[in-house]
């Protein structure tokens, strides 16, 4: 028994100092081969250039990474407002015209702020679609409104697509514009066709009713048009209930 320990601690030991010969050996052998070109090259070398035994190479770092292209911007509704035109709170003054030309400056559209320049733009579409000069409520006049807030939303979303706060004002502003088409194209439709032209407004009909059919809303409609019908028909025999009294009541004074 004791003969067998003793045996299998020798062939451990032996094992133990075969392997680290073995590795020495392939680390001599691989630093002292010949300094060859191949495939594995790469693998080998090291930072410096020089060959070594189990050095990497650096990790290679993209500085020079494509740039993303921005999409062109639209352009401004206010684009086409001259600098030399007259802001709104002086263009019915008629000495503003014959003013020295500091004064004019400080006048008109070259300094003026975006806010002025936006009321300015406002008053334009207003004049273009409203009834009369006194007209400030109509249909028409609320859409032009709308129209021009909801492209200075449009342009301000392009130059800061993350602002959530703006994006959901325009969409609100964009469904009450539909809403008040919607109804000047029932009312009067050469109104609306006369809006939809002077303003560049494209209108695209609302999508057709969906819904997902389930079996409670096939019940509930079905119960609800129930009803109305009952409803309906209690108020038929009242009516002719009122009818009948009516005449009874004229032949009795008759």
């Amino acid at each position: 028994m004791f003969a067998n320990l003793a045996l299998r601690s020798v062939l451990k030991s032996s094992g133990c100092i075969f392997r680290e010969s073995s590795a020495s050996a392939l680390c001599s052998s691989l630093c002292t081969a010949p300094r060859t070109r191949s495939a594995a090259a790469p693998l080998l070398s090291g930072p410096s250039g020089k060959s070594g035994c189990f050095t990497s190479q650096p990790p290679v770092r993209h500085y020079a990474r494509a740039t993303k292209k921005r999409t062109a911007a639209p352009p401004s509704q206010l684009s086409d407002l001259a600098p030399t035109m007259l802001k709104l709170d002086y263009a019915a003054v008629p000495l503003a015209q014959t003013t020295d030309d500091l004064v004019k400056r400080l006048l008109t559209l070259e300094l003026a702020s975006h806010k002025e320049k936006l009321q300015l733009k406002r008053e334009q579409l207003i004049s273009q679609v409203q009834r009369n000069e006194n007209d400030r409520k109509s249909e028409e006049v609320r859409v032009a409104i709308l129209t021009t807030r909801i492209r200075n939303y449009q342009e301000h979303m392009h130059q800061h697509p993350k602002d959530k706060t703006n994006k959901r004002r325009m969409l609100m502003a964009i469904d009450k514009r539909k809403k008040i088409l919607k109804q000047l194209r029932l009312v009067r439709y050469d109104a609306f066709e006369k809006v939809c032209k002077q303003l560049g407004i494209t209108y695209t009909f609302p999508p057709e009713y969906y819904r997902r059919v389930t079996h409670r809303w096939l019940a509930k409609k079905a119960f609800c048009l129930k009803v109305y019908q009952e409803v309906q028909k209690r108020k038929k025999e009242e009516r002719l209930k009122m009818k009948q009294s009516q005449v009874t009541t004229k032949n009795t004074k008759a």
